[in-house]
């Protein structure tokens, strides 16, 4: 348990930290002197250890929560200073973003197999009522399957508007398996159950008439990038609801805000994803190049893919990103 007189010596330090940044916020990093800036630095991590210490005694958790606070202020006042850098954009997505999804692969993959679990028992239930495929697909998809017709064919015909259209419903879908996160994850998890059963069930019809190498080989291309943003999407609301439903030792609210935020960055990281897959969807997938050629491309696709998000990539010693403003970064190195 943590000392009164512990608790004493640490306040006076937090304190001053807090003047600092109040002076900053008043008059800017500029009106700190070189000797003040290195103050702020110490602090800052004097105060990030003291929340971690504070953090073990469930007696002070009020003090946990203040400290909280205040080193979300200063971490926002110290890294919100930095330039704006053109990099910036490339460095999250070539060394941040890979980083984030590998620490929420679990997520990732529990939305994955929640997507499977529907799309075996979409499988299961057509296979075992063939009429379950009519209502559940509709009278046009279905006839265009007893004629043997790829319901893409008007693809073709427009591609720049198909594809257009695609990355649209795509996003849509991403943000909505995302967004069903503040429904404590329902709504996710109906969402990845949803699409499972749609593909259990066209693969299943397209099983029946004969048309598998139609299918797969259509969706194949795209689908090996399409699929995989879905279920980082997934994953993403599902970390949304962990941050409600399980704050640890945060509170409720602060857990809400970290999870939310990395969240929305997984999610982000699915747009150009998306992009490409919509354009190979708008584009290749219904086009007449041969199937094994659409194969051997969706796997030159996938292993690109999934080599850069699962494959660390070494750190940029300079990163735009990461880095505060110069001052205060050496100020917290010296400290």
């Amino acid at each position: 348990m943590i000392s009164t007189y512990w608790l004493e010596k640490r306040k006076s330090h937090w304190v001053r930290l807090e003047r600092l940044l109040d002076q900053v916020h008043k008059h800017g990093l500029k009106s700190l002197t070189r000797s003040e800036l290195q103050e702020l630095g110490l602090l800052y991590r004097q105060a990030a250890a003291d929340l971690s210490a504070v953090r073990e005694d469930p007696t002070a958790q009020y003090y946990a929560r203040s400290l909280n606070l205040l080193l979300a202020r200063a971490h926002n006042t110290i890294y919100s200073v930095e330039k704006s850098s053109p990099f910036k954009i490339f460095h999250f997505y070539r060394y941040t973003y890979p980083a984030i999804f590998r620490r929420q692969l679990p997520l990732v993959t529990t939305a994955f197999l929640i997507f499977l679990l529907g799309a075996i028992a979409g499988l299961l239930v057509t296979v075992a009522n063939p009429d379950f495929m009519r209502s559940y697909l509709g009278p046009h998809m279905m006839a265009s399957i007893e004629r043997h017709e790829m319901w893409t064919h008007s693809v073709v015909a427009v591609k720049p508007a198909a594809a257009s259209g695609i990355m649209t419903n795509n996003m849509t879908v991403s943000f909505v398996a995302f967004a069903g996160g503040i429904t404590f994850g329902v709504f996710t998890v109906l969402s990845m159950l949803f699409n499972g059963v749609l593909l259990g069930v066209v693969g299943a019809a397209c099983w029946f008439h004969g048309m598998s190498l139609s299918l797969w080989s259509f969706v194949a291309p795209h689908g090996v990038l399409e699929l995989p943003a879905i279920f980082i999407a997934g994953g993403a609301g599902l970390l949304l609801a962990r941050g409600m439903l399980f704050p640890g030792l945060l509170p409720r609210r602060d857990s809400i805000a970290r999870a939310g935020a990395e969240g929305v960055q997984l999610v982000l990281g699915t747009v150009p994803i998306l992009i490409v897959a919509g354009t190979i969807e708008g584009f290749i997938s219904p086009s007449g190049l041969a199937p094994h050629w659409k194969f051997i491309l969706a796997g030159v696709f996938a292993t690109i893919f999934f080599l850069y998000l699962l494959l660390p990539a070494e750190k940029q010693k300079h990163s735009a990103v990461e880095a505060p403003a110069a001052n205060t970064r050496a100020a917290a190195a010296k400290a």
